[in-house]
């Protein structure tokens, strides 16, 4: 059963860490009233998030499908698996959409997807414009492009002023940065 009557378009991008964060925790969030969230998650792969396993635990409200390798995608020659896996995360995108169960679709780092052309411009458009007025759509990800920006109904960017990964060579930890 539905909850919102009402979804918009949010943006979240930046240099700075976050963004994955605060999806989850809007995902998180709207478990607690009992709405639905998918959560297609581009370019990532193989390597375990604590975000799986929490998900699995609120699996009534919270799905996670995976769309990427273990391996970094390059970015001026990336693989065609990496195409096919983003390819493959747009006709979810359209499949999620189009039996309207959940509240909220995350499509986690797809501004990154766009700007390393897995996807087209045109293809998170399309979503955007074809998104059901009750369902919240949320874009994370560096290098949002302007046009989605512009069509966005909130957009949040992440600063980074000060990270313990380039001041001080901190690894991804887990349960924090993974």
């Amino acid at each position: 059963m539905k909850k919102l009557k009402k979804g918009y378009i949010q943006v979240y991008t930046g240099d700075g860490k976050g963004k994955t964060t605060a999806a989850l925790g809007l995902a998180f969030r709207a478990a607690g009233h009992g709405m639905k969230t998918f959560i297609i998650q581009f370019m990532k792969g193989s390597i375990f998030y604590g975000e799986l396993k929490s998900a699995q635990m609120l699996k009534d409200y919270i799905t996670i499908v995976q769309m990427g390798r273990e391996e970094f995608v390059d970015r001026n020659n990336p693989d065609p698996k990496d195409v096919e896996l983003a390819q493959k995360g747009i006709e979810l995108a359209r499949e999620v959409m189009e039996k309207n169960e959940h509240d909220i679709l995350i499509l986690d780092e797809i501004n990154v997807a766009l700007d390393f052309g897995l996807v087209s411009l045109d293809q998170v458009l399309s979503l955007m414009e074809e998104k059901p007025k009750d369902m919240e759509l949320v874009l994370t990800g560096r290098y949002a492009h302007p046009e989605v920006v512009r069509r966005a109904d909130l957009v949040t960017e992440m600063l980074e002023i000060k990270h313990y990964y380039a001041e001080k060579g901190v690894d991804a930890r887990d349960g924090i940065e993974r």
